[in-house]
């Protein structure tokens, strides 16, 4: 059991690490240059499904303080924001695989958590968003729907498309390195399944990217 732990603790570690990372170096302007994407919550997502929604959260509130202590020019503020969004859209999914550890409750579960996501960022965002950017609540309302909208939708679809096409071949890795155990779960998922599924995730990327461009 000890063992066990300590090995989780390190594999948490390690996506915090990389989440940092991720966010530190990959900020891609989105729809207008204050709206920044970047993916930490792909990483954040895959440490949910693998050890569940408080494990998420966690890794959120790590990342999310040392993102305001360096790189951040939003201070506490921003913080919160960075963790309502990451835990809306990953703690949702891991939530939600949880209960349904299959293929269609990992979809089910990121589907659910990218319209939370921007749903609850809305909400947020007309909140908080005029105490850091000194604007007129006024004004901040009315980049909701051409702005914050679309950006946390397309958001939250590029990071649910990219945690389906990252996560298998990540939990693959860990358990050939010994840090996971096999799986226990006899399901498996016809070809014609995975096609679809990795498959789908692919259009969605795309999809996405096009929404982006043809936006700005």
């Amino acid at each position: 059991m000890r063992n066990d732990k300590t090995k989780q603790l390190c594999i948490l570690a390690m996506l915090a690490a990389a989440s940092f990372a991720i966010v530190s170096f990959i900020r891609i302007p989105m729809i207008v240059p204050f709206l920044k994407y970047e993916p930490k919550d792909v990483v954040i997502a895959i440490g949910g499904f693998l050890y569940g929604p408080v494990s998420a959260l966690l890794v959120s509130t790590v990342v999310s303080f040392l993102e305001m202590l360096t790189i951040s020019d939003t201070g506490w503020i921003g913080m919160i924001m960075n963790i309502l969004s990451t835990c809306s859209f990953a703690c949702t999914a891991a939530v939600i695989y949880k209960k349904k550890h299959s293929l269609f409750g990992a979809v089910l579960g990121l589907s659910i958590g990218v319209i939370l996501m921007t749903a609850v960022m809305l909400g947020w965002n007309y909140i908080l968003t005029p105490l850091y950017m000194n604007q007129n609540r006024a004004d901040v309302a009315a980049m909701l729907v051409p702005m914050f909208l679309p950006f946390n939708l397309i958001k939250g679809c590029l990071n649910a498309a990219i945690t389906s096409l990252l996560y298998r071949p990540l939990v693959q890795g860990l358990r050939r390195a010994g840090l996971l155990p096999e799986s226990k779960s006899g399901k498996a998922v016809s070809k014609v399944g995975k096609l679809l599924f990795y498959g789908g995730a692919v259009l969605l990327i795309l999809a996405s990217v096009a929404a982006v461009y043809l936006l700005k």
